[in-house]
């Protein structure tokens, strides 16, 4: 939830709060994702190696609410960005330690790797779906209250975490730091789900930075609206996850995670064109099939791996997806403030420069699909996966 609470106050809480350019507006949504890429591989290989999840966890989150109510404070622009650096890399690790958790506790259940993890990343995206309309509401008032919120939830969690979390330690001698890196790096097909958390999480970057501003520049939209429009997209993303999740443990793997993402894309593509009065619509229906490719993505890396690295694996697959994040809203900013320069400024040129960056990110989505196609198939055949 802390994640997408400041989404719909970007303009006043970045833009306006610090005077500064829309590209750097862009760069507050990707500089935590920096840190989570370089953060994220090594809380799985700590995990791995020390077990203890959970302290971990606990304080992970309890340094993500100290430094979300740091950002509060009346700070230069260069120091802001430091602290939202660092806030990224708490933020993904409290992550990936809670996915290790998950898929620790599918391998006990019997392999369930679908229903739980789905379950997870259900919780997990209803948490991103909340996320922007409340920020939204509470916009209107201040627009520090939503970090302030998500200061609170990140440090109850983690009372909650200590209290409630159990401790999932596996007995026996764990693999050195040497092992597990030389383990998850012989599964070399790791590449395929990597190469999809990539990719979906490059396009949400557009809809986190890119959408929110198009929505307030091209259609002057309330930050509650524009909360709303958001949680439209996740609010089906979250519900399905879990019985997607389900559902791929009687169907293709494979087919759901290119199908899902390939009508994913498609829908990307026809976006910018949609009239504003169908944008909702639209919404709910890419909600709908991401929620198809995302479990299918996660249980594949789970699956790929021995029990011994799976933490490594799925910190790998969140490195792959910040990745994305930090080049998303990069590069939908970049596109679409370019297109509109060219075009002179005005409110179509943006609208241009808006409807040609979902465009990109539609592309984007296609093209791993069409990359992988085969990889998936051979995956199937080998029996590694359905």
């Amino acid at each position: 939830m802390p994640a997408t609470l400041p989404v719909t106050v970007l303009r006043g809480f970045v833009h306006d709060r610090f005077d500064v350019s829309e590209f750097a507006t862009s760069v507050f949504m990707s500089i935590n994702m920096v840190a989570a890429l370089c953060a994220a591989p090594w809380a799985g290989v700590l995990a791995d190696r020390f077990g203890r999840q959970r302290r971990l966890l606990t304080a992970a989150l309890v340094l993500d609410g100290l430094l979300f109510a740091a950002m509060t404070a009346e700070l230069p622009f260069g120091v802001f960005l430091t602290l939202r650096f660092f806030e990224g890399a708490t933020h993904i690790t409290a992550l990936s330690l809670l996915l290790s958790i998950a898929a620790e506790t599918a391998r006990r259940s019997g392999g369930k790797n679908g229903a739980i993890l789905g379950m997870v990343g259900g919780g997990l995206t209803l948490g991103v779906a909340l996320g922007a309309p409340i920020g939204g509401v509470l916009g209107r008032i201040d627009t520090l209250l939503p970090i302030r919120l998500a200061a609170g939830i990140s440090v109850t969690l983690a009372l909650a975490t200590w209290l409630l979390v159990p401790s999932l330690g596996r007995s026996g001698e764990r693999p050195g730091y040497r092992a597990i890196l030389s383990a998850v790096r012989a599964q070399r097909m790791l590449f395929v789900p990597w190469a999809y958390a990539f990719v979906d999480r490059f396009t949400v970057g557009f809809f986190t930075t890119t959408f929110t501003l198009w929505m307030k520049r091209v259609h002057d939209l309330p930050p509650d609206r524009i909360g709303l429009l958001l949680g439209l997209f996740l609010g089906p993303f979250s519900l399905l996850s879990y019985p997607f999740g389900k559902l791929s443990e009687r169907l293709s793997r494979t087919r759901m995670l290119a199908v899902g993402s390939l009508a994913y894309g498609i829908g990307l593509l026809g976006l910018g064109h949609v009239p504003l009065s169908m944008l909702p619509a639209a919404m709910v229906g890419l909600g709908v099939v991401s929620a198809v490719m995302f479990v299918p993505s996660l249980v594949l890396t789970a699956e790929l791996v021995p029990a011994s690295v799976r933490s490594t694996a799925l910190g790998g697959f969140n490195a792959a997806g910040s990745l994305g994040f930090v080049l998303g809203p990069l590069v939908g900013g970049a596109v679409s403030s370019g297109v509109a320069e060219a075009g002179g400024g005005t409110r179509e040129a943006w609208a241009g420069g808006y409807r040609l960056a979902f465009t990109t990110a539609g592309l984007a989505e296609i093209v791993c699909v069409l990359a992988t196609w085969a990889l998936l198939a051979r995956l199937r055949a080998s029996g590694r996966t359905t």
